[in-house]
């Protein structure tokens, strides 16, 4: 079959959802010519807005709006010992597909890392004296510092509506917030969301302990907003339908709700879904791209020329498709040579559900991020130093959702069945749950690269995870665990039951943790350690620009979408400012 060629374009961008739809609006405004290829389908409003009921079993079981694993599987193994295999199911993480992305079905709580989580590297070198850290861990600054990177967070939370309380404004600390943050320059855009009864009693306890619990940030917006692109968001509902789910209500920002309004609305911005990027095309001097090949929905091999490549889909395939290019030199553990699949990371999560008797928490009158969380465990706020490991977390109760499938129920009771049905009577609305979302470190021998024995539907290798726990992770999972400990007992529930990872154990493929996946292609000063320079620039293909997760260098205790919009949008300045001008590098080595 021979070959489609497509009319050139300024810039192509691969993948829609967050950092792919903000880099085409951004450039677009600029007035450059726009073309995205999404590999999934489209997400239009129509699919699941109100009056269209929510459905559980559909979307938070059957994952309706995730990639499916015959699409996007990644193989596993813990160590380079062993061969890795495919996942069939998903189960820690489960990634989206179609235009919006992960950004379609986020949870959407908006927080930003702390000034020593971007610089961790320094605090390291600073607090931790030779010897208390593992030798193979590899533990990087990003390359901004927090006055460069501040107002572009700021930028993605005013496109957002971000809900919440300031704790630091331009130095000062304000009653009610994280008195941990970053300097802010302008306060949170709107007033946190309305408080449940698991918050309050949560936050009574924790401030008892000593602790500074502040609300969820959140992007389900507590008013209705107008951003900057000039969509405009409504007030949530409270209808517990945001993590797994697309929102009913217009409420959650998501890039249809907060980008692709106005997006689509440009006469310069084209997009095709159902349109699958296998490689990118460079130039015989490898210098640099000249376009993208892509599969079609009728199978058709296209070729889409362009002057600029954004590499934008979800962490784990930005880094499949720079190996499947050849841009970049693919990450060797033994020699430590290349930097492609380098610092790949995870991250752990536990906590504990607390059963009153007495109480109705009315689990059903919700937004995905309503709770309060403290941050005075993550890095430089306790003295991880003295207890021998590195790292932290979000300390949260959060009520997230009153589904029925997914309701917590006493330790003994059928998880089937009519004994589940009785138990699920007797118990709904009288649980909490006290959460932790932990930092994790990258390391040595943790990377992802091309698999030797698996391959997809095109003939193409799939992507291999080679992931374990490490003992700094698990040591703080036990940290954590008795933290979590003394504040259920501060609340004195009924009964109890707790999930933290014990010394040993491995990585659980199965069971879901999280979908914040990061590193593999990460951003960094030095070209031998990094994929990427400050503003997401290939170090090796110029005009290859590459924003999402696998930029960061390690995951830290916050989520991390709110950092993946404010290096995109950073990224995008600079291209517009810049590079534009005068292509080429933008960081001189």
């Amino acid at each position: 079959m021979a070959q489609i060629n497509k009319e050139e374009v300024d810039v192509v961008v691969c993948g829609l959802g967050w950092a792919g739809s903000l880099m085409s609006i951004e450039l677009a405004m600029a007035g450059l010519k726009v073309r995205a290829l999404e590999r999934g389908g489209d997400r239009d409003y129509d699919e699941f807005a109100y009056p269209k009921p929510a459905d559980e079993y559909a979307y938070a079981v059957r994952n309706k709006v995730f990639a499916t694993p015959a699409e996007a599987a990644v193989t596993v193994r813990y160590n380079t010992s062993q061969t890795a295999l495919p996942t069939r199911k998903w189960g820690a993480f489960a990634p989206g597909t179609g235009v919006g992305g992960s950004g379609l079905h986020w949870t959407a709580v908006l927080l930003r890392p702390t000034p020593t989580d971007i610089k961790l590297k320094t605090y390291v070198d600073e607090a931790y004296k030779p010897g208390i850290l593992q030798e193979d861990m590899r533990v990087m600054d990003f390359p901004f510092s927090w006055d460069e990177i501040e107002p572009y967070f700021y930028k993605f939370e005013l496109i957002c509506g971000q809900s919440g309380n300031t704790g630091n404004l331009r130095g000062k600390i304000l009653e009610g917030g994280d008195p941990f943050e970053g300097p802010r320059s302008e306060p949170y855009p709107l007033p946190a969301l309305e408080d449940t009864l698991n918050n309050t009693m949560f936050a009574d306890a924790a401030k008892k302990l000593g602790y500074h619990p502040f609300p969820n940030p959140s992007a389900c917006v507590s008013r209705a907003w107008t951003n900057p692109y000039g969509n405009q968001i409504a007030p949530c509902n409270y209808c517990g339908y945001c993590s797994k789910y697309p929102c009913l209500n217009y409420s959650k920002a998501s890039p249809q709700t907060a980008v692709m309004d106005a997006l689509k609305r440009m006469p310069n911005f084209s997009y095709e879904v159902n349109a699958e990027v296998i490689k990118v095309v460079l130039h015989d001097d490898k210098k640099t791209a000249k376009g993208v090949i892509y599969i079609d929905v009728n199978g058709n091999e296209c070729f889409q020329p362009a002057k600029i490549v954004v590499l934008s889909s979800f962490q784990l395939y930005n880094v499949r498709l720079m190996l499947l290019s050849g841009i970049g030199k693919p990450y060797n553990p033994i020699t430590e040579e290349g930097v492609v699949g380098r610092n790949y990371a995870f991250l752990s999560n536990g906590g504990a559900t607390l059963f009153f008797k007495d109480k109705n928490f009315n689990p059903f009158a919700t937004a995905g991020a309503t709770g309060q969380m403290f941050n005075d465990i993550s890095p430089g706020n306790f003295d991880g130093p003295s207890l021998g490991f590195l790292g932290g977390a979000k300390i949260h109760s959060s009520q997230a959702t009153g589904t029925p499938i997914g309701t917590a129920l006493p330790k003994g009771t059928p998880s089937w069945g009519a004994g589940w049905k009785e138990g699920l009577e007797e118990w709904y609305g009288h649980s909490m749950k006290i959460s932790i979302t932990t930092t994790c470190q990258s390391y040595r021998d943790i990377y992802l690269d091309l698999d030797p024995n698996y391959k997809d539907h095109h003939g193409l290798p799939l992507l291999r995870m080679t992931f374990n726990w490490k003992e700094n992770e698990l040591k703080l999972q036990q940290y954590l665990k008795g933290i979590v400990g003394n504040i259920a007992k501060e609340l004195n529930p009924d009964s109890m039951s707790m999930s933290f990872l014990p010394m040993g154990a491995d990585f659980d493929l199965t069971k879901y943790v999280s979908t914040h996946n990061v590193g593999g292609a990460v951003m960094g000063d030095n070209p031998k350690t990094s994929a990427l320079n400050k503003y997401l620039q290939s170090w090796d293909v110029h005009n290859v620009f590459v924003p999402g997760g696998n930029a960061f260098p390690q995951n830290f205790q916050a989520n991390p979408t709110d950092t993946i919009g404010a290096i995109t949008l950073m990224a995008a300045q600079a291209i517009k400012d810049h590079y534009l001008k005068n292509p080429g590098p933008l960081v001189q080595v």
